[in-house]
């Protein structure tokens, strides 16, 4: 087997952590690990398959003469706009996770279940794209539903973990817990959130645009129809809850007027549906939830129900550890569709 030359920027942030535990996982085929983070960062070690790697400075010439075969980006949106380019320069697909390369009409964005053809694309400029971490999960619910009924609408409501807005989002959480317990909740202001998040939902996520929604959300509905080749409506509201990590979704799928939804049907495509596990008996209590999801590598789905007052709208529950769903497995993922189709 081949063995590549792996850079990640931002090795020492949650994303790029989690991409080099997966790439450890999933026993990709690495020859050479070449970490990359900020000057505060150089000289931590970090480990994968039993070795060693020291972290590096990431520059412009970071990338020069390493015969990198992938680089990882996810260190935020303005170090890939600055430094992807050189990664590419140098020889290197490009797998970023960051919003900024997403809708560039010439990068495609994958979530290999759903569009794996798309990644033949990335000789255009040496960039892929990976999705938004809710989006990511609902199109692999989507897609098996659209190929057997044709969707004509979603609604999607989020229900997005702390861990979403990085480590600040976390600690705040855990620091306001803190403070409550102590009777002290309400002595500092919010930082990492628009307001308390402690005891509380906060249905503001990113930044407000002029249509109304958010940033967040009209990110939901343009990657969906740039991931799925779809024209379907999709309209989105993004919340903040007290959640440590993984991504929940209440989802309304509407078909055309004419399909009556088959429940089974429905669930058997589901089921049969690549890295999505159906965990729906709610008799026993048993349904996706944060802690299901949490550190693993599967999109899980349940509640599965035909809409009381018309036959063509079903509505689920979809979950997903978004650092790892959403950002790092569907990052490694890409890469492993991409050797596999460099190799044919």
């Amino acid at each position: 087997m081949n063995k590549y030359n792996i850079a990640v920027v931002g090795a020492t942030g949650a994303v790029g952590e989690e991409i080099i535990r997966v790439l450890g996982e999933m026993d990709f085929p690495v020859n050479v690990l070449i970490p990359l983070a900020t000057a505060k960062s150089v000289g931590v070690e970090v480990e994968l398959g039993g070795r060693k790697f020291v972290v590096e400075e990431l520059s412009e010439t970071a990338f020069e003469g390493r015969d990198i075969d992938i680089a990882f980006f996810s260190a935020g949106g303005d170090i890939s706009a600055k430094y992807a380019p050189y990664a590419v320069e140098a020889g290197a697909v490009v797998i970023d996770n960051t919003s900024h390369f997403r809708m560039d009409t010439d990068v495609p964005l994958v979530v290999p279940e759903v569009n794996p053809e798309d990644i033949k694309l990335w000789k255009k400029t040496g960039i892929i794209a990976n999705p938004n971490c809710s989006t990511i999960q609902m199109v692999q619910l989507l897609k098996p539903l659209h190929d057997l009924y044709d969707i004509k609408r979603v609604d999607v409501s989020t229900y997005q973990a702390v861990s979403g807005a990085g480590k600040k989002g976390m600690d705040e959480l855990v620091e306001q817990m803190q403070a409550f317990f102590a009777f002290k909740l309400g002595d500092e202001k919010a930082k990492a959130f628009a307001h308390q998040i402690a005891l509380n939902v906060i249905p503001h996520i990113d930044v407000p645009q002029p249509n109304g929604y958010t940033k967040e959300e009209m990110k939901m509905v343009n990657e969906t129809n740039k991931i799925m080749h779809s024209d379907f409506a999709v309209s989105a509201t993004c919340v903040r809850v007290p959640v440590l990590r993984s991504h929940s979704e209440s989802i309304t799928v509407t078909f055309g007027e004419s399909v009556v939804v088959d429940v089974d049907k429905a669930r058997e495509v589901l089921e049969n549906f690549e890295n999505v596990k159906v965990v729906d008996d709610i008799e026993n209590k048993i349904y996706p939830m944060p802690i299901t999801a949490t550190d693993t590598n599967y999109t899980y789905v349940g509640r599965i129900r035909k809409d009381v007052y018309a036959d063509n709208i079903l509505h689920l529950w979809g979950v997903a550890d978004q650092i790892r769903v959403g950002a790092a497995t569907n990052a490694v993922r890409i890469a492993q569709k991409w050797i596999d189709l460099e190799s044919k």
